[in-house]
């Protein structure tokens, strides 16, 4: 049996993708960094924002520059690379590389290439979130970023809003208030909010309030609004008589059919009370 403390050969014409700290440098796992030693190039998002990482641990590898606007040409340059039989490492900015970061088209282009694709786990800002939250809800969705334009991002969010686990998003600086604010609008206002900020860096904070308290919180102190962001919002709350899976049937069938068929098919797929999804569905429509 393998020893685990042994490492790993590396494995020729394979791509790793591997995941690095999202702030703090100690936090790379001890596989990635055979990894990022044993390979003959990097795949980086930004080949100089990875270059101080790299000269961190002393790592001197080729690094090749894979970004949104290049991904598809970029991943042509792997693939030659694995032809040739090199081994390729691919890394984001921070975290794990091709979640809600560059690097799933170009690692689908690999597969279907032949070639093998080794995930080397470790940070993950989405996961941090969760684990450091306090959010018991046995299920979550991780959405990413949400639109940039407020008509799409309350539209996507109105779609989210029946789902019955934890919602999780990630946002930019210049968009966190409004994508709060959105959030407030749309979702049910005693929802827990977890924002969590700068995760691993020296100015992390983790702050849990009700999601209606949350723009008045961020609009209270710029510092509050700097770095980048994390949003955990919890389950919704129970429907009085209504399960949260029949309620979200129930919004479904309510934007493509008449009132009365809807609440019908409503209670057919759910098994849910027709009563109380009816009196839950003129409640709606009269909000609407």
């Amino acid at each position: 049996m393998k020893d685990h403390g042994e490492a790993q050969a590396i494995k020729t014409a394979a791509l790793y993708v591997v995941a690095t700290p999202l702030g703090n440098l100690d936090d790379i796992t001890l596989r990635a960094l055979d990894v990022l030693k044993g390979v003959d190039a990097i795949a980086c998002e930004d080949t100089r924002h990875s270059g101080r990482l790299m000269q961190h641990l002393g790592i001197q590898a080729r690094r090749i520059a894979l970004h949104e606007h290049n991904e598809a040409e970029a991943a042509q340059k792997l693939i030659r690379l694995l032809r040739e039989g090199k081994a390729v490492a691919l890394v984001s900015d921070a975290g794990t590389p091709a979640v809600s970061d560059p690097g799933a088209r170009a690692v689908a282009a690999v597969r279907e290439a032949g070639f093998a694709v080794i995930p080397v786990p470790g940070p993950n800002a989405a996961i941090a979130t969760l684990s450091a939250s306090g959010l018991t809800d046995p299920h979550f969705l991780f959405y990413g970023f949400l639109p940039t334009k407020e008509a799409a991002r309350r539209k996507a969010i109105a779609a989210l809003k029946g789902f019955p686990c934890t919602l999780v998003f990630y946002e930019a600086p210049h968009r966190i208030e409004e994508a709060v604010a959105d959030l407030a609008a749309e979702l049910e206002p005693q929802r827990t909010l977890v924002i969590a900020r700068e995760l691993t860096k020296l100015f992390e904070s983790i702050v849990s309030l009700p999601l209606a308290e949350a723009p008045a919180w961020l609009a209270a102190d710029e510092n509050r609004r700097r770095g980048e962001f994390v949003l955990a919002v919890a389950a919704p709350p129970p429907v009085e008589g209504v399960p949260v899976e029949a309620e979200r049937v129930l919004d479904l069938l309510l934007g493509e059919l008449p009132l009365k068929r809807a609440v019908k098919l409503a209670a057919e797929i759910s098994g849910a009370s027709k009563n109380a999804l009816y009196d839950l569905a003129l409640e709606k429509k009269r909000k609407d």
